[in-house]
């Protein structure tokens, strides 16, 4: 059985990958180990990013890695929180209210905002293979739902007139800017 690690410790990160990926014949999935030393995340890009983690935690061990960044862009915030979603304030509840608060006047005409999703694959310190995924949606004037983790309360796609809160981990995988990377990471996987 090979094994694919993924270099996160966010168990919700976890969920909807395995979620995604955990019926690829031959594979198993499995999350980095405790003891490896974590990376700053210093890249312009979340697909620099994604490549720099992946790179790295590969370095110590021989397996698959994959790694991924994501985050919110908001267009009225001048792209913001970008990739600083995950360090935009101390924890989600706080980084959800700091979002609606530099919301709070913004009209609902202009509210659009965009979830990106890079994912990379490094073996040995060197990346093999990246994607890019995107998904546009609105943002909600208060959160709604209780499923996914992040900004999925505040993201509202408006083809559904849901949040992402809202949504199951499959709906999600489906429609998601990481969902549709890991649709993308699965092809690959399967045709090597």
């Amino acid at each position: 059985m090979k094994r694919l690690i993924l270099a996160t410790t966010n168990s919700g990160k976890v969920i909807e990958i395995r979620s995604a990926l955990g019926d690829l014949p031959g594979w198993s999935l499995e999350a980095v180990p405790p003891g490896i030393p974590s990376i700053e995340e210093t890249g312009g890009t979340f697909l620099d990013n994604a490549i720099l983690k992946a790179e790295h935690y590969s370095k110590f061990m021989d397996e698959l890695m994959l790694a991924d960044d994501s985050g919110l862009c908001v267009a009225a915030l001048g792209g913001r929180p970008g990739v600083h979603s995950a360090r935009y304030a101390p924890d989600p509840p706080a980084r959800i209210k700091r979002i609606l608060g530099e919301m709070e006047s913004v009209p609902d005409g202009r509210r659009d905002a965009v979830f990106y999703c890079a994912l990379a694959l490094a073996r040995a310190g060197k990346t093999i293979w990246t994607v890019q995924g995107d998904v546009a949606g609105i943002i909600a004037r208060a959160p709604s739902g209780s499923e996914g983790f992040g900004y999925d309360p505040v993201f509202v796609l408006p083809e559904l007139k849901r949040t992402m809160g809202e949504l199951s981990t499959e709906d999600k995988n489906r429609l998601s800017a990481r969902g549709k990377a890991l649709a993308q990471l699965r092809k690959f996987i399967l045709s090597e």
